[in-house]
């Protein structure tokens, strides 16, 4: 089992998000590190959305030049921030500038606030799936192609394309699709992702793999190909109290029990969190990425690396 961290950029400064990816490129045992697509701080609503979030593919690429082992990615870009062709450019600079270590993930985008806010359109949720497959398929002809590219969609089209240089990675940095949702997503996962990236509980993975499996056989696919990743919220903590608010915190997010809400997080001591991160492993994901809620110092993940991702690879 591989394991990552999210590491949001709310409320941090560059000098701390450099200062961090560079202490656990060198002393982690961590497999990937990738910073977020958003713009503001807080949870998708007006609410603590003003404090400081610098953008992701820009910091990604600063933090490129800092580090050297690590893979690196954007955990997931949304699809209705850039123009998939400038999107392309923008990874295939970055894979250059990082000699090779980028993983690239691209979502049907969610936070309807910082779209309004920034004015940028939010389409329904049927034309950002329909931008999202175009966008996976018209990357990757980019990508793939041998000379200029035309090609035309419902969304996106290309004219007589060229496209120079190509990634270091061949054919291509590995396409990551982020998302749980079965009848678009994990279709569109299963005909173009080298990787998906979902969210829940071990038992709520199970059923998401299942249904990639089923998406994977109707399009002529080994389900193999697709590697299964999971983003957890991480919250360590020996305070009893501070559990039991995050929990309920998280039960009204996600719309889930209070009792299954432990299910989907790792949260308390940290040397109590293997047996959880095991059953990930179990139901057959593949690389593990930790989303903190907590403050970005490096002693916690640190001491997960020691404690947890030492005994689980």
């Amino acid at each position: 089992m591989q394991f990552g961290i999210q590491t949001s950029q709310a409320h941090a400064t560059w000098e701390q998000m450099r200062d961090l990816w560079v202490e656990l490129d060198r002393n982690s045992l961590y497999d990937s590190l990738w910073v977020t697509d958003h713009f503001v701080t807080g949870f998708g609503t007006a609410f603590d959305s003003s404090g400081p979030y610098l953008e992701g593919w820009t910091l990604l690429t600063g933090l490129a030049m800092v580090t050297s082992r690590v893979r690196i990615g954007v955990l997931v870009s949304g699809v209705t921030y850039r123009e998939p062709a400038v999107l392309a450019k923008m990874a295939t600079t970055v894979d250059h500038i990082s000699g090779g270590r980028l993983n690239f993930g691209i979502g049907a985008a969610w936070h309807e606030f910082e779209h309004r806010c920034y004015g940028i359109r939010f389409p329904p949720l049927r034309e950002r799936m329909e931008r999202l497959e175009e966008a996976v398929h018209m990357i990757k002809l980019l990508w793939t192609s041998s000379g200029s590219v035309t090609w035309q969609g419902k969304h996106y089209r290309l004219e007589d394309a060229p496209y120079a240089p190509q990634n270091v990675q061949q054919p291509h940095p590995p396409i990551f699709v982020g998302g749980g949702g079965e009848r678009h997503t994990l279709r569109i996962a299963a005909k173009y992702a080298d990787a998906m990236n979902v969210f829940g509980s071990p038992e709520v993975v199970r059923h998401k793999i299942e249904v990639l499996r089923r998406h994977c056989e109707a399009a002529g696919r080994d389900p193999s190909q697709v590697r299964i990743t999971v983003t957890v919220p991480f919250m360590p903590t020996e305070d009893e109290g501070r559990v039991q608010r995050f929990l309920m915190g998280f039960s009204a997010n996600r719309g889930v029990p209070p009792e299954e809400a432990r299910r989907w997080v790792l949260v308390g001591r940290i040397g109590d969190m293997a047996g959880h991160v095991a059953e990930y492993a179990e139901v057959g994901v593949q690389e593990l990425y930790l989303q903190p809620f907590i403050r970005l110092r490096p002693e916690p993940f640190l001491e997960f690396s020691q404690e947890v991702v030492a005994r689980l690879r």
